[in-house]
This record gives structure tokens, C-alpha cells and sequence, in this order.
């Protein structure tokens, strides 16, 4: 397993995940997007749509909507419960995260061609010790991380289907996007696209 060292505290693993691996996981998050569909957030204040689809798996889920950026244990609109994190996501935390207690949350984001996600920060947790884990299934992204501040030198890679990417340290409140989608370089997802999971521990841990 090759990891590449991106930048100061953000690491790199191209081809994480093989080819059966990936299948398999998204026949998993089609069962976990029956319990908790997918759904457009909203950008506080304004109630402007995202564009990206989400839903999320774990003991809490990341929702946006007119009342802000928030961590909740209900589905905002079936209010039934998120679904487990499968259980291969597990396994690449503890592989991958170098943190002892598991992940809470596991977004689960859909970036339809034309979809992209501007240059923020995960700051709506309580745990800034772990990383954020990110795994890519489905076409390549355009992805840009830059410092803990806006406007300063960013960094730009691909991340393909299979591939994860964590940032923790001193690069854990870095700014980070996707600049583009690149369509047709997977065949992974049937309708193309792509699926980002996204590894976070909310809470601190009580010992």
C-alpha cells in the first residue's frame, strides 16, 4: 500500500481500495441510501441548494439547512436513524486514521458531473485530534487543499475510484474543495459521478 506524503499532515493512498472492494461497497451504500435517501442540504441563512446529494451513514449524520451546519442523529427528512458505517469503512479507519476510537459520522456525498464543492473548512466538531478520512468511489475528482486560512498557496490532485486521503495535525482545519468532476474516467458508478465518504469523529471521547 503506497502512501504519499501531499502536504504537512495530509496523506495520500491511490488505489486504496481494488476494483471488487469498490463494487461491493457501492452495493452496500445502495442498501444504506433505501434506509436514509439521499437529499439536497441547504446552505444556512440563505437556503441556497447544494450542489451535491447526500445522506449519511453512523451514530450522527452532517446536515446544513436554514439553521446552520449541525451534527444529528435523525435523518432531517425521514427522521428515522442514520444507517450503520459499513463496516470496510471501519477497517480502512482503523488502517488508515492512526486514531484509536471509531469515526461517529460517515458523509456520504453524490457529485453528479457538473457538481462541485468550494474551498471550506470541517470545523462543526468537537474532535480536531482525529483526521478527516475521505475514500473516492466512482470518476475522478479535481480536489484542492490549501492552509487553515483563506487565500493562501493551495495544492490540486486527482483522486480517483479507490483511492482515500486523510488530513489531520496541522493541516485537520485546512481548507479543501472539489474544483470539477472528470465524467467517464469510471465505470464504477452506472449512472456516472461520484461518490465521496468522508470518515469523522464528532465527539471527544470520554477516556
Amino acid at each position: 500500500m503506497t502512501a504519499l506524503a501531499v502536504a504537512p499532515g495530509v496523506t495520500h493512498w491511490p488505489g486504496y481500495l481494488d476494483p471488487a472492494e469498490q463494487a461491493a461497497l457501492v452495493a452496500e451504500l445502495r442498501e444504506a441510501a433505501r434506509q436514509a435517501p439521499f437529499y439536497v442540504p441547504r446552505m444556512p441563512k440563505t437556503g441556497k441548494p447544494f450542489s451535491v446529494k447526500m445522506t449519511n451513514c453512523g451514530a450522527l449524520g452532517w446536515v446544513s439547512d436554514e439553521r446552520g451546519y449541525r451534527y444529528q442523529p435523525l435523518h432531517p427528512e425521514t427522521d428515522a436513524p442514520w444507517p450503520p458505517i459499513p463496516a470496510r469503512l471501519l477497517r480502512a479507519w482503523q488502517e488508515l486514521a492512526g486514531y484509536p476510537h471509531e469515526p461517529e459520522a460517515c458523509l456520504v456525498n453524490f457529485y453528479e458531473p457538473s457538481a462541485k464543492m468550494g474551498l471550506h473548512q470541517d470545523r462543526d466538531e468537537q474532535e480536531f485530534d482525529a483526521p478527516v478520512l475521505s475514500l473516492s468511489l466512482g470518476d475522478t475528482a479535481v480536489f484542492r487543499i490549501g492552509g487553515t486560512s483563506r487565500g493562501g498557496r493551495t495544492v490540486s490532485l486527482k483522486l480517483a475510484s479507490g483511492d482515500a486521503l486523510a488530513f489531520g495535525g496541522q493541516a485537520r482545519l485546512a481548507f479543501h474543495g472539489v474544483d470539477r468532476i472528470l465524467a467517464g474516467s469510471s465505470s464504477l458508478l452506472p449512472q456516472a459521478g461520484r461518490i465521496n465518504l468522508t470518515l469523522r469523529r464528532v465527539t471527544k471521547p470520554s477516556i
